[in-house]
């Protein structure tokens, strides 16, 4: 399916960006009370995708998301479900873990959303490219450049994402997708994965992740934060909708049911809690100034 055009931002304050709602309901209203604390207008804030993925509440979840005015960007749930497809398009392989359980939820979420829900998802972008004021662009993609559905990790090699960042004709990318939050150097370009809110890191801890970007007149803040949010009743959710109990235990434990998208870096840190981060992207002319680049 072709997308609308791609949408593009001036940043001139601060952005809050978040990935996978995967139609958690809790989490969701979570990070909009979050915002909300923070200041931050629904303009400001940027949905890497997936809205609709392993939760209980799609239909709830599409109508909060359609109610808010945030910027939505299509992921390959979006992408699939407006088309009608017959599963998520994760490219999962036959027979794995992983494409048992898409399976179930996929075929639940395909029944809870309504046309309206799937004509929403069909006007999402699929590229958000974000104006810095030091006149970088950021290019807010789902998975990769090229292939929406292309899990990218922090282990990736750095050639492979420079490509991708090369690909967008944008100096850095923020990303969703992979479910895990990082943020890395790559030359002088830029690569966030801001983080999902629908489903814990597999890190061993409840908490979900969200980006904070901060534009200045010489670089870019970026933070990514925990947030807390009734794991609980999302969990308990899941169950009275009888969807597959791996993805629900997952919200308590922080440990996802499977690893088989996970490279090899990923898995030997499955149960390690992660961290708060806050970093500085400094432009060129500052680079030149403190001779770092």
């Amino acid at each position: 399916m072709i997308s609308p055009d791609s949408l593009t931002l001036s940043a001139n304050a601060p952005l809050l960006v978040f990935g996978g709602p995967y139609s958690n309901l809790q989490a969701m209203q979570a990070l909009l009370a979050e915002a909300d604390r923070r200041g931050i207008a629904a303009e400001r804030i940027i949905c890497t995708g997936d809205i609709v993925a392993y939760g209980a509440d799609p239909s709830a979840c599409c109508d909060l998301a359609m109610a808010s005015g945030m910027h939505v960007l299509m992921g390959n749930c979006e992408q699939n479900l407006a088309a009608g497809s017959a599963d998520c398009g994760c490219g999962f392989d036959e027979g794995t873990e992983c494409d048992r359980l898409s399976s179930a939820w996929y075929a639940y979420a395909d029944r809870q959303i309504s046309p309206a829900h799937r004509a929403f998802m069909a006007a999402c972008p699929q590229r958000i490219t974000i104006d810095l004021p030091d006149g970088r662009r950021l290019a807010v993609i789902h998975g990769g450049a090229a292939d929406i559905s292309r899990f990218l990790f922090a282990s990736t090699d750095d050639t492979v994402l420079a490509d991708e960042i090369a690909a967008t004709g944008c100096h850095g990318v923020v990303a969703g997708h992979c479910g895990i939050p990082f943020v890395r150097d790559v030359g002088a370009g830029l690569w966030l994965n801001a983080g999902a809110i629908g489903m814990p890191a597999h890190d061993g801890t409840p908490r979900v992740w969200f980006s904070i970007l901060t534009p200045e007149p010489d670089g870019l803040g970026v933070e990514i934060h925990p947030l807390t949010y009734d794991q609980a009743g999302a969990a308990a959710a899941m169950r009275a909708a009888r969807l597959p109990e791996g993805y629900a235990a997952a919200l308590e434990t922080g440990l996802w049911p499977s690893e088989d998208v996970l490279p090899p870096a990923e898995r030997a840190s499955r149960g390690v809690a992660l961290q708060p981060v806050t970093r500085f992207w400094p432009a060129a002319s500052a680079r030149r100034r403190s001779g770092t680049g």
